[in-house]
Parts: C-alpha cells; structure tokens; sequence
C-alpha cells in the first residue's frame, strides 16, 4: 500500500487547493514538499482552469509547524551544509513566489503555524486565522534566528512588537497575529467549510477577498486567554527599542510590569548568538526595500548561522533529547564577540539564492 502524498494537490470549480499533509508531524515542510509546491503553483500560474489557490495543512492541529528541524539537525551535524543551504533557497524562493503570485492566494492558518509555515502563509494575498491559531517565529529557542520573510513581517509590525516576538520567540492568538500585521482576517474553525464551498461557488460579491470577509468575524478572547499584545505595547516599545540585547534586559529589569520581568527571565534562558543576530536581522529588515532582499539576508545570516554550534546543540535539547537544557556556546551575552551579527549580515554563501 503506497503511502499518501505529502502534500495533496487538487483543482475543483476554479478553485488549486495545496494540503500539506504530514499531520502527524504538524505539517513540518521538508524538501520534497516544497518541490511539490513550487512546481505546482509555477504551473498554475497559466492554467485557465484555476482562478485562486487555497493553502490548508491537513488535521485539525495545525498548518503547519514549521521546516522539519530533524532533517536540518542531520545534515548539521554531519557537516552536510551544502543540503541545509540547499533547502533554504528552495524554501525561500517559494516564499518569494507565493508573496509575489498573480492569482488570489488565500492561505488557512488554523491551528499550529510556525516558522516555514510563516513563510508560506505570511506573505499571501489572503491571510486567515482562526480561533485554534498559535503563530510564531520560535527560532531563537533552537540557537538559530527567524526567516523565511520573517523579519520583513516582524520589523513592520507596530512599534517594537515584532521585536519582542522575534527574541522572545513568542506566540499570538488570533487577535495578535491581526494587530501585528500576520494575519487579515479571522473565520470560526466551524465555518471554514463554507468558506471553501463559497469561494468554489463564487457567490457575490466576487472576488475571494469580499468572499472572505462575508465570514470575517472580531476574535472573542477566550476567558483565561492573556491580554491581546497590544496592551503591553508600552513597556515592550519603551524596552525593545534599546540597541543591544543587554539593554533590553537592563530596561525589562527595570519596569514595573511583572510581564516585563518574565521576558527579561526568558531571554536569559535563549541562544546568546541567536539573540544577538536577530536583533540585528530585524533591525536591517525595517530599512529594506522590499521582501527580495530580506529574504537575501535572511539567506546569508542562516548560511552563516547553520555552522555555528548553538543551532545543532537547540534543536538537540528541544526536540532529539527533549532535555530543555542547551548548553549555549557562547554562554552568554557578555561572551559573544563584538562585531558577530556585523559577520553574520555580511556572510556570502557559496551559493547564491537568486540566479
């Protein structure tokens, strides 16, 4: 009996559906999936027969939780560099092609969406999130430091927002994903249904973007959900906006917000590498000129960060071991070299992304 494909493929009244379907591995993108992605949507693009893409992840518990970090993890500690680079031109020449596609592109973010699933879902015309959604940019937790667009989306989120979620690696609900500019529109996991038998019937009004907001609804927060991010935009603006990751610590410290304080404990328990580079992507993200380059950075600065030691020795304690003690090198931020996010930016892999 032959396996089911890893990510099914479909056309049905106008409307190519792409399900990533590795549920038992939350949809985690590997290699082969995004060959299959990339080709199909390259094809569609002049198909007569498909006038909007539909993005889902199969299950109920996510989209899709991010690129498989087993894989990355093998190929890094085999020195095998090459086939994670590899990986990364494939994975963010698809988030190009996705941001800039011409045809409507809706993507269903219920559930678990996590870094490559950022990438694939963030830059897309049509952006949903529904009451089961998590989004983040966990990088920093495994020694290494968002992509995949990322730090385009979170250098334009309001005020430091996106810098808090970039070093904290933390998640949003539905209503923060909104505010921060990942997501446009929220839809009841209850309705999606009828919202994909919508967009195949094309009911009036016409376009899948009116089509979407006839079932746009204002996220309920949940009784014992925290306050929306928003909220906290005072002490995050007045600690993320310092030019070091130290002084950011230094000013958490400093509030007197108890949720400032957990951030501060939290940070000191990250990759000292990953945090410094980072804070930096996030930084020359803001000034660039559009998604092409940040993805280019991004590139460079994972290209860069795949040989150090913190990305095998994160990925080994949060998910080979599951032991949730790395062993950070350097230790701390007052070990890491001046000049290390400058080296990391200015990296040329041998492999260029665009050709």
């Amino acid at each position: 009996m032959s396996e089911e494909p890893q990510v099914l493929v479909s056309v049905a009244d106008g409307v190519g559906r792409l399900t990533l379907n590795r549920p038992r591995a939350l949809n985690a993108l590997n290699a082969a999936m995004i060959t299959v992605l990339t080709e199909t949507l390259l094809a569609w693009q002049h198909d007569s027969e498909v006038s909007v893409v539909l993005l889902d992840g199969a299950g109920e518990r996510g989209l899709c939780a991010g690129g498989d970090i087993r894989e990355l993890y093998e190929h890094t500690v085999a020195g095998r560099h090459e086939l994670s680079r590899g990986f990364f031109r494939a994975e963010y020449r698809l988030n190009a092609l996705i941001a800039e596609y011409p045809k409507p592109f809706v993507a269903v973010m219920d559930g678990v969406t996590m870094g490559g699933g950022i990438g694939l879902a963030g830059h897309a015309g049509i952006r949903i999130v529904t009451e089961r959604s998590r989004l983040a940019m966990p990088e920093t937790r495994i020694g290494f430091c968002p992509d995949v667009g990322g730090t385009w989306l979170l250098s334009r989120a309001p005020g430091e927002l996106g810098t808090y979620l970039a070093l904290n690696s933390a998640s949003m609900g539905a209503a923060d994903a909104i505010d921060t500019g990942f997501a446009d529109f929220y839809v009841e996991s209850a309705t999606l249904p009828h919202l994909l038998q919508a967009l195949a019937e094309r009911a009036d009004p016409g376009s899948p973007a009116e089509i979407v907001m006839l079932f746009d609804e204002t996220p309920e927060p949940a009784e014992d959900a925290p306050a929306p991010l928003i909220e906290h935009r005072a002490w995050i603006d007045a600690c993320y906006s310092a030019d070091t990751v130290p002084e950011i610590i230094e000013r958490l410290r400093a509030r007197p917000e108890a949720a400032a304080h957990a951030a501060a404990e939290e940070l000191e328990t990250l990759s000292p590498l990953g945090l410094t580079v980072t804070l930096a992507s996030v930084r020359a993200a803001s000034t660039a000129p559009g998604l092409r380059a940040v993805l280019e950075q991004e590139y460079a600065v994972c290209a860069w960060m795949i040989e150090q030691p913190d990305l095998a020795e994160g990925i080994r304690a949060q998910v080979i071991d599951k032991d949730r003690r790395p062993r950070w090198n350097p230790a701390s931020l007052a070990e890491v070299p001046a000049g290390t996010a400058e080296r990391a930016l200015a990296h040329r892999p041998a492999e260029p992304l665009w050709e």
